[in-house]
């Protein structure tokens, strides 16, 4: 007879009828087991029964041995002790089977999931059971490293009761991730050199063809769009950039310069823009500062330096004064708090300090704002905004405009707006850009192009809701020609 998961002994003698003789090449006695016997071994009395699930006592075979199997597992327990990698939980916390439920001779289940197997085997954890100790190197999500909840990105713990959240912490739901929101996905198969074919067909001879620029640009994605002026200088030995652009004229023409750039780059030129020649345009500079991640913000102030041969924060000292320098330098550092849980004590605190600073006070210390402003994490300040507004009957956005004036007013008023609804600050811009007599095409090319593979889909739901018609009707309706056909391109549709 053989065990469960062991082989036969080399060396032993085949099963006798009613007795094991010794065997010389078997194990040696365990400690607290029975020493052999001669003849067959009589039923003991302290031998445990036999387990559910377990195979029953044979005729003339070995009855369970006092110390030699571990006692009867809880209903709901991996057990096992350290022999097994996982010790037993208490009763009721995760209602898995334990090894031998409904399995035969207590082997384990044979469900298998995804990238998964049995406890012991390299790089592999066990299903259902987040905290269980582990020999393995945990896996993300599985085994020793806690699986972030839904919604609650880089929680350090899956339950808001853990000690990680801290005395009167709770998690802020962040909002539901619908997935994808932009409007402008990757092309399948697209080849740059096929692009780059067809860029230098509709640009060659008498005439340009706009709509297969508009056609093929309007099509692929930035990571497949800026590669294409390798590829041009590579099939060509000339530059893209410069061939469009002594074919294309006005506005059109900026979108598409502007499309051929990557994200940072882009926002590292439209930053140096804003502060060159006549007038700033400050909108512009807290638009991108304040929307932006930390990790872009330190990209844009890498390619800033070594674009324009002097650093981003130097370039926003010469052309700005006062406090709101201040705000756009501190928003420049690109050291915001990124954590997405809440401290809701720390922000009824943070909540009181800015009423004290502001509408509790004579006069106003802007720096209080400041800091709170530019180093809080968003889940974070949206959770003050609300506190603010329960403590004193005003929202935020009321007091900063009761408490300050001029740029400083506008800067700390974008902010707060892009904390508490990015898409809904950007249709706002959208829609100021578009609004009246003429249009400000630096601003709407801007935001189409930034926005258009993030949340353009989320921005046209706001701009329908908050100003009546789609995002689509006003641009359709405020541009035209090419400019208008490729601008629709990234809007992406009607709503």
């Amino acid at each position: 007879m053989s065990y469960p998961g062991y082989p036969p002994q080399a060396g032993t003698y085949p099963p006798q009828p009613g007795f094991y003789p010794s065997q010389p090449a078997g194990y040696p006695p365990q400690p607290g087991a029975y020493p052999p016997q001669a003849g067959g071994y009589p039923p003991q009395p302290s031998g445990y029964p036999p387990q559910p699930g377990a195979y029953p006592p044979q005729s003339g075979g070995y009855p369970p041995q006092a110390g030699a199997y571990p006692p009867p597992l809880p209903t709901g327990t991996w057990g096992g002790g350290p022999s097994g990698g996982y010790p037993s939980t208490a009763p009721g916390s995760f209602p898995n089977p334990g090894y031998n439920a409904g399995m035969p001779g207590g082997t384990m289940p044979q469900q298998q999931y995804p990238g998964m197997g049995y406890p012991g085997q390299p790089g592999q954890t066990m299903p259902g059971y987040p905290q269980a100790p582990s020999p393995n190197p945990p896996m993300p999500g599985f085994g020793g490293a806690p699986a972030p909840m839904p919604g609650y990105p880089k929680a350090p713990s899956p339950n808001p009761s853990m000690p990680a959240y801290g005395g009167g912490a709770m998690p802020v739901v962040s909002p539901v991730n619908r997935g994808f929101r932009g409007t402008i996905k990757d092309f399948p198969g697209a080849d740059p050199l096929k692009d780059v074919e067809v860029l230098r067909k509709a640009m060659k001879g008498f005439g340009t063809d706009e709509q297969a620029i508009i056609d093929l640009l309007g099509s692929r994605s930035n990571k497949q769009r800026v590669p294409l002026l390798r590829a041009y200088k590579t099939s060509y030995g000339k530059d893209l950039i410069k061939d469009l652009h002594s074919e294309l004229s006005g506005d059109f023409r900026n979108l598409v310069m502007a499309m051929l750039k990557s994200p940072t780059e882009f926002d590292a030129s439209e930053l140096h823009s804003a502060m060159k020649a006549t007038g700033t345009d400050e909108a512009c500079l807290i638009e991108i500062l304040s929307s932006r991640s930390n990790a872009e913000i330190r990209e844009i102030n890498r390619i800033y330096k070594e674009t324009y041969k002097k650093s981003l924060e130097d370039a926003i000292k010469n052309d700005t004064s006062g406090h709101f320098r201040r705000l756009l330098i501190s928003l420049a550092q690109g050291n915001r708090d990124e954590r997405e849980n809440v401290d809701v004590s720390l922000a009824k605190q943070d909540a009181q300090a800015l009423y004290a600073a502001g509408e509790n006070k004579l006069g106003t210390d802007e720096s209080k704002f400041n800091a709170i402003l530019c180093a809080r994490s968003k889940p974070h300040l949206r959770t003050v905004f609300y506190e603010y507004q329960k403590m004193c009957g005003r929202d935020i956005e009321s007091s900063i405009s009761r408490e300050m004036s001029g740029d400083l007013e506008s800067g700390m008023l974008a902010v707060v707006k892009c904390i508490k609804n990015t898409p809904g600050y950007f249709a706002w811009r959208l829609y100021k850009s578009m609004k009246g007599v003429g249009t400000k095409d630096r601003t709407l090319i801007r935001i189409m192009v930034s926005r258009s593979e993030i949340d353009m889909l989320d921005i046209r739901q706001e701009y329908v809701k908050n100003y009546g018609k789609s995002l689509y009707t006003h641009i359709h309706g405020d541009t035209s020609g090419d400019y208008r056909k490729l601008l629709i391109k990234l809007c992406g549709g009607n709503d």
